[in-house]
């Protein structure tokens, strides 16, 4: 589940392009989404391909204007332009609304009419994407939490009005917490990454307790000794399991293929998690990422196990 982020990750992409030469089809708009999401979304189409072609498609509407507010926020343009982008694409939200040249706010629309997707989560997803323009940093955890709410768990929501479920009260603050698990494995896997492009997602508090300043020297490497590094790694990322042990309980609210998506999804970023917390020193140095082979046994495992949850 969880199509993103922190944010969906920085693959540039034309998720922004609009045909001026007349109205979009919805099958053609569609297929524009699920070209966004093959190329843009590597490790989330692997769950993806467990799901019938209609939610399949939905969530890759979802996909496609995430990514389009993540690449505004993730631009050349100075601050303030990017800020005005942000906020003109808030007004796109209304999907009542014709935008009959717009592919993915045509896929979207559909999409809404045939399942409740909550529309509003986008709002949440272009808070989050602003503090990015804004430089914003986190002086503890619980406001590390809002943003991982906004940029993650919001994605968790819309994507829960797909699948379905039968308590949406009790399965919506569990696809948050699976978001949040997923937003910090992103941020250990893409902390020199970020460091280098100014931002710094750690808490203050946290970074004070193992005495690092995430500083980077001339070599482009972080100055902080590295047992130190270590331990703050591995600090978050035992948080994180926390956050995975939570979100999980999401799964037995779905039904099979929804659930082998989401499981699907899950582990790979677990293992990935497992991986940064093992070897730090490893993740700090160079992107981590699972091989196509492990990402495939990782859908097959959680198809089989649909099955045979199907079966009982």
């Amino acid at each position: 589940m969880l199509i993103r982020t922190p944010r969906l990750r920085r693959r540039p992409g034309n998720t922004s392009s609009r045909d001026e030469t007349g109205p979009v089809g919805v099958d053609d708009a569609y297929r524009l989404c699920e070209q966004i999401m093959r190329t843009q979304a590597r490790n989330f189409s692997y769950g993806l391909r467990l799901l019938p072609a209609p939610k399949r498609r939905a969530l890759s509407a979802i996909y496609a204007l995430a990514r389009r507010i993540d690449d505004i926020a993730d631009g050349n343009a100075p601050a303030g332009q990017r800020q005005a982008r942000l906020s003109a694409l808030r007004a796109t939200l209304d999907v009542t609304a014709p935008a009959p040249h717009d592919p993915v706010l045509v896929a979207l629309r559909d999409a809404t009419h045939r399942y409740p997707i909550p529309i509003e989560a986008f709002a949440d997803l272009i808070d989050g994407c602003t503090a990015d323009v804004h430089g914003t940093t986190y002086r503890t955890f619980e406001d590390l939490l809002g943003y991982c709410k906004c940029v993650a768990g919001s994605i968790g929501r819309l994507s829960l009005g797909v699948f379905g479920t039968a308590d949406v009260r009790a399965a919506t603050p569990l696809a948050d917490a699976l978001g949040v698990a997923l937003q910090i494995t992103n941020i250990l896997r893409d902390l020199r990454e970020d460091r280098l492009a100014g931002r710094v997602y750690l808490p203050e508090r946290d970074l004070r307790r193992f005495g690092c300043t995430l500083v980077i020297d001339e070599r482009g490497r972080f100055a902080d000794p590295p047992d130190r590094l270590a331990a703050l790694v591995r600090f978050e990322a035992d948080r994180a399991r926390g956050w995975f042990a939570t979100g999980t309980r999401l799964l037995p609210m779905l039904d099979p293929r929804s659930a082998a998506c989401t499981a699907t999804m899950a582990l790979i970023y677990r293992r990935l998690l497992d991986r940064i917390s093992a070897d730090p020193a490893g993740a700090l140095a160079a992107r981590l990422s699972l091989t196509t082979r492990e990402k495939t046994m990782v859908a097959v495992g959680a198809l089989a196990q649909a099955g045979r949850g199907r079966g009982r």
